[in-house]
């Protein structure tokens, strides 16, 4: 009989015993370059198989997976690898390279069939390493262990009812924690899985047709791609048991229009890199209101903005979380002290709990701007910004901006002439391009507190609703 495939990528398909041989070949590899378990390994990856082999090698040797994003540009890749300071490199992307030897995956990865077992590790040891950006500073990299991992694995299966006969395809970056949570989960349950290079929506939309797809991921600008693809009903839809909303509030005309134009309904579920699964609706009792209840074995609770009361159903509050899928805590070890209120972590969400124990997200208390399901620091923007010679003070904000959930906004106190579309340019030429600011706006000085914090909200309030330039 033909072992069935369970990873596609363009015309090649690969079965578990495949990518089983190279995973321990790549660590064989590894091995002779002198990782061994503890040591920390950067991995800065397109979508691509050799990526699943890389992870798959790194976690087998005992070793940490630090994850770097692809579209990061060579001071935040600096910034990363100062913080974690790994042993070695893997990866495809010429930043990364030109920073530390790496080993490059358009190189043969030599399959080995023979015996390679897996190196014992102590569950509480570090097995993760995933960028998370605070609001007061640069990208913090939150440890995730072998044991919180492997829940996150297991809530997510859980939640989402897969089982081996499940099909899915994986457009978001790997480097993300809901890639790779998404890779994980797939191979853990046995179902089968196709990795997309970039996200065109015809191809992922014909997979969905040709490989009979059954769970689809989305983030806000996927369904509101979705909902505006003017010949939606000529593609055949019919696999889909559901569609995942993760990362921004669903907007709901956006879900309901994609239902109404090709009968698929959605599951929103709520998560964060500290803690990958929060909650999810029900399958089959999903309501796109409310991000759903919490996860087997997840604890919630709502407490009272600044004193950590409790309070009861019903009432507003920050949302803090207890799982066994939480983070260990940030690097620098300095920024977890703040992050958990007696072992419960704090979401900087606020919302409050209905009567079935469904969870509403009202607001976030963090500055945090979410723009597609990435999450940028206000301080990372803000420190490019300050560089500039012609800016004399600056503050970065987000604003409400539909589907893709927020727009950066930076409001500038300067003396000269200064072009916006010229000051977009200056921070996308040195950071990510989800950081640069899709409005810049000119101000007489910034409100501050006497403490030097920026008063944000004051800006919002002035600035939020008015044409940029």
């Amino acid at each position: 009989m033909t072992e069935p495939t369970v990873l596609a990528f363009e015309d090649r398909e690969y079965t578990l015993a495949e990518l089983e041989a190279l995973t321990c070949g790549l660590a064989r590899v590894l091995v002779d370059r002198g990782v061994g378990p503890g040591d920390r390994v950067a991995l800065m990856s397109s979508n691509r198989p050799e990526f699943v082999v890389a992870y798959r090698a790194i976690d087998r040797l005992g070793a940490v997976v630090v994850l770097l994003s692809p579209a990061w540009k060579s001071g935040e890749v600096e910034h990363a690898l100062r913080l974690t300071e790994p042993a070695f490199a893997v990866g495809d992307n010429p930043v990364l390279a030109a920073a530390v030897p790496m080993l490059h995956l358009d190189d043969p990865i030599e399959p080995h069939h023979g015996d390679f077992t897996a190196t014992p590790v102590d569950p509480d040891a570090d097995a993760l390493l995933v960028f998370s950006s605070g609001t007061t500073g640069l990208p913090k990299a939150v440890r995730h262990t072998r044991s919180s991992f492997a829940a996150a694995v297991g809530h997510w299966q859980q939640v989402l009812g897969l089982t081996a006969d499940d099909r899915l395809q994986i457009v978001t970056p790997p480097s993300h924690i809901l890639g790779l949570l998404n890779i994980a989960t797939v191979l853990d349950a046995g179902g089968w899985m196709r990795l997309h290079r970039r996200f065109d929506l015809d191809t992922m939309l014909k997979s969905i047709e040709r490989d009979r797809i059954t769970v689809e991921m989305a983030v806000a600008p996927i369904a509101l791609a979705i909902a505006s693809h003017p010949d939606l009903e000529s593609f055949d839809l019919s696999s889909l048991r559901y569609i995942m909303w993760g990362a921004t509030p669903v907007t709901a005309s956006v879900a309901e229009t994609v239902t109404r134009r090709t009968g698929v309904t959605w599951l929103p579920a709520y998560g964060a890199s500290e803690v990958p699964v929060i909650t999810c609706n029900p399958v089959g009792d999903a309501r796109l209101d409310s991000v759903g209840v919490p996860a087997p074995g997840v604890e919630l609770r709502i407490v009272e903005l600044g004193t950590d009361r409790e309070v009861p159903a019903g009432e507003t509050g920050e949302i803090q979380v207890r799982s066994p899928s939480a983070m260990a805590g940030y690097l620098p070890d300095d920024a977890t002290a703040g992050a958990f209120c007696d072992g419960w972590y704090r979401t900087g969400d606020v919302g409050w709990l209905d009567a079935d124990g469904r969870l509403r997200i009202t607001d976030r208390a963090k500055d945090m701007i979410k723009v597609n399901g990435f999450q940028v620091a206000p301080a990372e923007v803000e420190a490019v910004l300050h560089g500039h010679p012609d800016i004399a003070d600056c503050a970065v904000f987000g604003t409400k901006n539909g589907a893709a959930g927020e727009t950066v906004v930076a409001a500038i106190a300067t003396t000269a002439t200064l072009d916006p579309d010229d000051i977009s340019t200056y921070v996308a030429e040195r950071l990510a391009s989800y950081k640069r600011p899709g409005r810049v706006i000119f101000v007489p000085d910034i409100p501050r507190l006497p403490s030097g914090k920026v008063l944000r909200r004051q800006l919002e309030e002035r600035h939020g609703r008015t044409s940029d330039h």
